[in-house]
């Protein structure tokens, strides 16, 4: 893992090895303190006169402790001014990555995880790296190279017990820590997995917030968010219960460390073989290298903590992509297409079947309309074409091409779409019509506007075109993100269409107009159209009748009344609800007027 993460460092390296370079500078200066500290107390104190001390002053050397504090804190911040640009741009380019990575998995892989999940993870492992990253380099690296300096300086100048206690103490802080650190990991998987989950659940119900207050279950929500938080609550409670213990076992040690040397260095003093200044000296030492320490176990659990948060954001990277171009995938070329279901079978569960031979052509130019029951699998059929699922049988082709042979990003830019479930983004009418061509210019959002019967709607706003529509869209009724929807797919301008149930949100008399519109855009355009209501296809070059997954009928609309088959029957029963809607709408409105 760490090797991954090195390789997005990797392209900042100039700045990480000037960056390490004011590190070890720093450090140089850091224990180049004492020393000079312990100089100048020894040269105080061998002045034979309590008078003379003026004269003995060491003005070098208190300058050379200054310089060298100095020195210390501008090494330190130079390495912050140059290795900030590498954490951020880093964290960017992962995150960009992981980002992209998840935009170009499958439908499924979408519809198993949990957005609230997924987000919490993003998020948490982008935080990891910074961490990851800061600490190490911040932390346990400069204390690693203050250790070594500080051990070398002891054995050199003083006799092996100081260096021995001092490595016995810092060997015993260590191995203590990382066990108990070790042992707490769990315990901290714990507070993550709860946080995550009691996140998921607050996302989850917030985005279904109508639903909520359609069966008026705000209680129930929240005693489902409570039980997820109590679950947090004793993990975090056992998790701060054990670092309080990490932290009294951590000074237990340190005491112990620092009572042992001050005992010989005090010892050393009353026989004569230490000055005061080596008292001092020792001591600072001391307390340069535990200062850092008393954080080791904040830092270890820090950066294993990041490495479990970083795995799993490494775990998304690594996710397979369900539907991959093939190495040799060819764009799909932009000229009229046929298109062609060769006796497709499908499944999203190997128990449950949704197409069984399903074999039907489009011509280039031409439209084909497909109805029947609900789940007889006619939206699945705009979902394979899509091919954000593949094919468990048989092929699609596109001008006998087969769509697995083309790379996706054609495909579905060949392919413009009006979806049964319009979900917009939490952004202005404008952003969300142009979304179908972001490079779009203004006159031609707003020529699909009025093509689509928005303009009129949008003329009545305050605001405009710059009206924000809200989460998912929920400030606009159906039959507008409807509309939403249909302008953005003629925006797109493709060359394919589907309309997967494109104006079921819509009463009759903005259904006709926009109908007209939907026929006009359809005109020269290789047209897939899954219809509820039959009106809207009766003049499509051919209708088919689905059930359970088979076309049980097919062929033009007089064609099909004549057979007094299903589709006759499903004409039958429209025309009488119709017939009755009419009628309500003429008592609805004469009642207005009244």
């Amino acid at each position: 893992m760490l090797n991954k993460l090195f390789r997005y460092l990797w392209g900042y390296r100039l700045r990480v090895v000037a960056a390490l370079a004011c590190l070890v500078g720093a450090k140089l200066a850091t224990v180049g303190v004492p020393l000079v500290f312990k100089s100048i107390i020894d040269a105080l104190g061998s002045a034979p006169d309590p008078a003379q001390i003026a004269l003995t002053l060491p003005i070098a050397l208190v300058l050379l402790y200054g310089l060298l504090r100095f020195a210390a804190s501008l090494c330190t911040e130079l390495r912050e001014i140059i290795f900030a640009k590498v954490t951020q741009q880093s964290i960017r380019r992962l995150a960009l990555e992981v980002f992209a990575h998840l935009h170009a998995l499958s439908l499924r892989f979408h519809l198993e995880r949990q957005t609230g999940g997924i987000s919490r993870d993003i998020e948490r492992g982008a935080h990891a790296i910074a961490t990851l990253i800061n600490y190490t380099l911040y932390s346990i690296l400069p204390t690693l190279i203050e250790i070594a300096l500080v051990l070398v300086i002891l054995g050199l100048r003083y006799p092996p017990v100081f260096a021995l206690i001092t490595f016995i103490s810092l060997l015993l802080y260590i191995a203590f820590t990382i066990a108990v650190s070790q042992w707490r990991i769990d315990i901290r998987r714990r507070v993550n997995e709860t946080d995550s989950a009691a996140n998921t659940r607050a996302i989850d119900s917030l985005i279904n917030y109508e639903t909520v207050k359609y069966f008026g279950n705000e209680a129930f929500e929240a005693g489902r968010y409570d039980e997820e938080m109590e679950c947090w609550a004793r993990a975090a409670t056992r998790s701060q219960i054990s670092l309080s213990f990490l932290n009294l076992g951590q000074q237990i040690i340190v005491v112990a460390g620092l009572t042992l040397m001050m005992w010989q260095a005090t010892k050393g003093v009353v026989e004569g073989w230490m000055s005061i200044g080596d008292l001092v000296l020792v001591n600072a030492f001391l307390m340069q290298l535990y200062m850092p320490l008393n954080f080791l176990g904040v830092v270890y659990r820090e950066i294993r903590q990041a490495m479990t948060d970083i795995e799993r954001l490494f775990a998304l990277l690594a996710t397979e992509r369900e539907i991959a171009d093939a190495p040799d995938a060819a764009p799909l070329e932009n000229v009229p297409q046929a298109i062609h279901f060769a006796d497709v079978h499908f499944a999203y569960e190997p128990e449950r079947a949704i197409l069984r031979g399903v074999e039907f052509t489009i011509p280039a130019g031409h439209t084909v309309a497909v109805v029947g029951r609900s789940g007889a699998g006619k939206s699945t059929l705009a979902r394979l074409l899509f091919r954000f699922y593949e094919v468990s049988d048989g092929s699609i082709t596109l001008n006998g091409t087969d769509i697995r042979a083309l790379t996706q990003s054609s495909l579905r830019a060949a392919i413009g779409i009006v979806p049964q479930d319009t979900v917009l983004f939490n952004d202005t009418l404008y952003y969300n019509i142009r979304y179908g061509r972001p490079e779009a210019r203004r006159e031609e959002v707003l020529a699909a506007a009025r093509a689509a019967q928005l303009d009129a709607f949008i003329a009545r706003l305050p605001a405009g075109y710059d009206t924000r529509v809200g989460e998912r869209g929920l400030k606009l009724s159906g039959g507008e993100k409807q509309r939403v929807a249909i302008a953005r797919a003629l925006l797109k301008n493709p060359s394919i269409l589907v309309f997967d149930e494109a104006t079921s949100a819509l009463d009759s008399r903005t259904e006709q107009a926009i109908q007209q519109q939907l026929d006009a855009a359809a005109r020269g355009r290789t047209t897939l159209v899954i219809a509820h209501r039959l009106s809207t296809i009766m003049h499509a070059d051919e209708i088919l009748v689905m059930d359970e997954g088979r076309i049980v009928e097919r062929g033009t609309h007089p064609k099909l009344l004549e057979q007094g088959g299903i589709y006759a029957q499903l004409w039958a029963v429209q025309r009488s609800d119709d017939r009755g809607r009419r009628t309500d709408d003429r008592l609805v409105s004469g009642a207005l007027r009244r």
